[in-house]
């Protein structure tokens, strides 16, 4: 209190020694009192608005798509796509779910897709009684995106090892492009290959 006495007497004092008339003094006074209003009103409505929290909005990250081309005993034959990491039994769906006779015992329905891949669906050999039967082995050329293992097996040259290593490198790099690709496998070099060629189609 001392202090704002001692304050107010200094500017008193300073205020009658001012050598301004009176109307002039009066003037200064509405402008200082104009001046402390709006710098009243200026943080008096800073203090009251509340500073809005910055709203967080969440990172969608979009899961890519692959095409998958669906061939076979199914009803809508296609390429479609598909989310990201869907697997082989969501393919058979898009493409209208396997038609009838299709046998889905030779498929891992289970299996993550790869982008670019071909699924084909056999179908069910039954004779007339309706019994199911061994399906024949296939005659001429062989399509190495659809052979089995024990079907690889069977060409000369090849074996249960590189049988296995063709169809782990369609499992993990999809369906082959063209014959050519076989050289990408491990153990068939160009002799072997030049032995298998006409053995195999796409």
């Amino acid at each position: 209190m001392e202090q704002l006495r001692t304050a107010f007497e200094s500017f008193s004092q300073w205020w009658f020694d001012l050598h301004f008339s009176r109307n002039q003094k009066r003037a200064l006074a509405a402008i200082a009192a104009i001046v402390l209003v709006i710098s009243i009103f200026i943080v008096a409505r800073g203090n009251s608005e509340m500073q809005a929290a910055p709203e967080i909005v969440p990172v969608v990250i979009a899961e890519p798509e692959i095409f998958v081309d669906v061939a076979g005993a199914v009803n809508n034959p296609g390429v479609y796509t598909l989310a990201g990491k869907s697997r082989v039994i969501d393919a058979i769906k898009a493409a209208g779910d396997s038609a009838p006779g299709a046998d889905l015992s030779t498929i891992n329905l289970a299996r993550v897709l790869n982008d670019g891949e071909q699924i084909y669906v056999d179908s069910t050999v039954v004779n007339t009684s309706g019994k199911r039967l061994s399906k024949k082995a296939p005659s001429g050329p062989i399509n190495i995106n659809r052979a089995t293992a024990r079907q690889l097996d069977a060409l000369d040259g090849i074996g249960p090892v590189i049988a296995g290593r063709i169809v782990e490198y369609r499992r993990v790099h999809g369906s082959f492009l063209t014959v050519d690709d076989l050289q990408k496998v491990s153990g068939i070099g160009p002799a072997k290959f030049a032995q298998l060629k006409s053995k195999v189609r796409i």
